[in-house]
């Protein structure tokens, strides 16, 4: 399998102050040790990057939209309006331009994005792995804990293989 890691909205709005998701201390060092893993075997890393409308707080080309992992040589950006990464984007290119049938997807937020961009692979044929401790959201209805673990088990029910950070291999 040829595999990419898709990092969803990994913006300073998200894990940074003045407020980020309740989990970003848990959360980023996870996001960190996936890239650096991916990018030691040599791994797709495509960077979703959420483009809010003025005067949002991701508004492009602001402090808080900027990607909190800078791209490397190699890297894809790919910039979206919609909350899932592949509606109007390039994303679906970039992946089969390199036959990529596997994405492992990590971000912000679980109950937006993070989900629709998950179901957007599969609609696109891909294999989808969620990383369960790579996920978060923010409180709402519920605790954002409790949305992010009933994300993950719609996104099972639908399909997508849900694994801890410390299970996901890159090859």
């Amino acid at each position: 399998m040829t595999t990419a890691l898709l990092l969803i909205d990994v913006q300073r709005n998200m894990l940074e102050p003045p407020e980020p998701v309740p989990a970003a201390p848990l959360v980023r060092p996870v996001l960190e040790s996936l890239l650096d893993r991916a990018r030691a075997h040599g791994t797709l890393v495509v960077h979703v990057q959420n483009d809010g409308p003025a005067g949002e707080i991701d508004e492009p080309h602001t402090q808080p939209w900027e990607l909190v992992f800078t791209p490397i040589d190699g890297e894809h950006v790919v910039n979206k309006t919609e909350g899932n990464a592949f509606a109007g984007t390039t994303l679906a290119g970039v992946l089969d331009k390199v036959g990529v049938d596997r994405v492992v997807v990590a971000g912000m937020q679980s109950n937006y994005c993070v989900e629709q961009t998950s179901r957007g692979a599969l609609e696109h044929g891909l294999a989808v792995v969620l990383v369960s401790d790579g996920h978060a959201t923010y409180d709402e209805i519920m605790p954002a804990a409790e949305l992010s673990t009933a994300v993950e088990a719609e996104l099972a029910r639908a399909g997508v293989i849900v694994l801890p950070s410390a299970a996901i291999t890159f090859e």
